[in-house]
């Protein structure tokens, strides 16, 4: 039991987990459960540490945000039809993705004319945000789907960007 976040882990039937939290009010344990519940009810919490990695790990729960950061390290910048082309999702998904992980201070966009280009959140200031980067290059580097989407991005960048749009608006 951890003092500080009024928690209990109870292990249940077939030796699953689960989080109960004692009710004042009606002097009972209630379950808490689900890791979202637990993710809300830590970010109660005025840590803003804690916030920060709750909601970078919310960001990195999908696959294509990971596989979107991945393709970002090491690199200076991607353009958005670039990742498209290398998740091979529609537009608007892409979008949406990239949406999440600006939301999470993951990544930053910057746009040229009618271009935008995303690189990774860099300058340092987000500790939350470098040692989860950090982890997550250390952890998925060897990876077989990230060496496979870095050889389709090596292919992808040898390819004209405005080429790569107009196949996109042909989708």
């Amino acid at each position: 039991m951890r003092q500080n976040t009024g928690l209990d882990a109870i292990s249940g039937n077939q030796g699953l987990s689960f989080f109960v939290k004692f009710c004042k009010k009606s002097k009972k344990y209630i379950e808490v459960g689900k890791p979202s519940a637990i993710i809300r009810y830590m970010a109660k919490y005025k840590n803003n540490y804690i916030k920060d990695i709750t909601n970078i790990l919310k960001a990195l729960a999908d696959e294509s945000r990971v596989r979107i950061v991945m393709a970002l390290a090491g690199r200076e910048k991607l353009c958005v039809c670039q990742i498209i082309e290398l998740l091979g999702l529609a537009p608007s998904t892409v979008s949406k993705h990239l949406y999440i992980l600006r939301q999470a201070n993951l990544i930053e966009s910057n746009k040229k004319g009618r271009w935008v280009y995303y690189n990774l959140a860099g300058d340092g200031k987000n500790k939350a945000v470098q040692t989860v980067l950090h982890w997550l290059q250390k952890s998925l580097a060897k990876d077989a789907g990230i060496k496979e989407d870095k050889k389709l991005l090596g292919k992808i960048l040898k390819d004209d960007p405005e080429r790569l749009c107009l196949k996109m608006k042909k989708r």
